[in-house]
């Protein structure tokens, strides 16, 4: 079995806005080098989640996780997403599509970032 994940966010025309994912995806490949990942975007770049599911899926992945990389459940992640995600599950019938809750939501997240906001200014 091959998992993989797509990390799906936003998007946005600014390249430099895609460079945190960008480095959440590279940190997974260095991490777990037997683990394929994307990013996918629903808007104003690409990867669509279409296209980084099926080119995942192209190179043998049996299993997908998308993982929503917001900070909550907002309209993106409570109506967008999974309208394109039951497209996909039709599309792919034969490979498991799970979402994960938005990032943002997890606990241990909630903790790093209160952790962060608390840390004393840098000089």
């Amino acid at each position: 079995m091959s998992n993989a994940i797509v990390l799906f966010s936003h998007g946005s025309r600014d390249p430099l806005w895609r460079a945190p994912m960008e480095a959440v995806a590279a940190h997974i490949s260095a991490q777990n080098p037997d683990r394929r990942v994307r990013c996918a975007y629903l808007e104003l770049c690409s990867p669509s989640l279409e296209d980084a599911v099926s080119q995942l899926i192209a190179e043998g992945a049996t299993n997908v996780t998308v993982v929503p990389m917001f900070l909550g459940t907002g309209k993106h992640a409570r109506e967008d997403l999974p309208l394109l995600v039951k497209t996909l599950r039709t599309t792919h019938p034969g490979v498991p599509l799970h979402v994960q809750a938005a990032i943002g939501e997890d606990p241990r997240m909630t903790a790093l970032m209160a952790e962060i906001a608390c840390e004393a200014p840098q000089a």
